[in-house]
């Protein structure tokens, strides 16, 4: 499944990374929340909040970061910072950050670029290389029909759906993300996974000792509270090689 990695991966990546998942999402929710705190109305709160539940966030926590969100709890103020640079073997990397410390973040993210054999550009250096796309993931059973789940989808507004061995990705323009996810859930498809993602254009594949390289830069940003997103053009989904 190349550089999304397999189902089975993915559920074992967030079970391993659950209590940081925790904060990021929190802080994602607190972002949202500030164009309003009723999901029904704010589809980039609805997103953040069905992503925090599915990682099992207690209802306590989220109420709570909408409270802040809103402006009824105190809390930090975030801002958005993205860097773009290149990991080991020259593959593309793009790093979406929520901070409340510029200097701090923007140190830390850095300083794992230059420990695992990357660095950072200038803004611009690679995002030529990826279009924003909203990414949908259903996982493979017997009980989905490929034919009606695509016509549900392009029927939404979905521009293509591909499939893998174990399951099914749907692509979108960003605009028709949030009607497409609402159709697929109303629908009663589970869905693995759901975000607007920068979707590479074209592919790097570095050797494996890069593969490795590359892991560790990941593996260090995922692991920084400030970091939301890390997006790559590498082919290979190095978070499933072997340590």
């Amino acid at each position: 499944m190349g550089r999304h990695g397999t189902i089975a991966g993915r559920k074992a990546a967030q079970d391993s990374k659950r209590a940081a998942m925790f904060t990021k999402y929190a802080k994602a929710i607190i972002v949202a929340a500030k164009d309003g705190g009723d999901p029904n109305y704010n589809a980039s709160l609805r997103t953040a909040i069905e992503k925090a539940k599915g990682i099992g966030m207690p209802n306590a926590n989220i109420d709570r970061a909408i409270k802040k969100g809103t402006g009824e709890l105190e809390g930090a103020s975030y801002e958005e910072l993205t860097f773009e640079g290149y990991g080991a073997g020259g593959v593309a990397v793009i790093v979406e950050c929520l901070t409340d410390n510029t200097n701090r973040t923007t140190s830390a993210v850095k300083s794992m670029f230059d420990k695992h054999g990357g660095n950072v550009g200038t803004p611009g250096c690679v995002s030529y290389m990826f279009s924003r796309k909203g990414v949908i993931v259903i996982e493979k059973t017997d009980d989905i029909d490929e034919d009606e789940l695509m016509e549900t989808a392009l029927e939404a507004g979905a521009d293509d759906m591909i499939t893998h061995e174990d399951s099914f990705e749907i692509q979108t323009e960003p605009s028709a993300y949030n009607d497409v996810d609402d159709a697929l859930r109303k629908a009663g498809y589970e869905l693995v996974e759901s975000e607007v993602e920068q979707v590479p254009s074209m592919e790097s594949t570095p050797d494996e000792k890069d593969q490795r390289k590359l892991k560790k830069l990941l593996d260090a940003l995922e692991d920084n509270d400030d970091v939301q997103k890390v997006h790559t053009n590498c082919a290979v989904d190095v978070q499933e090689l072997e340590d």
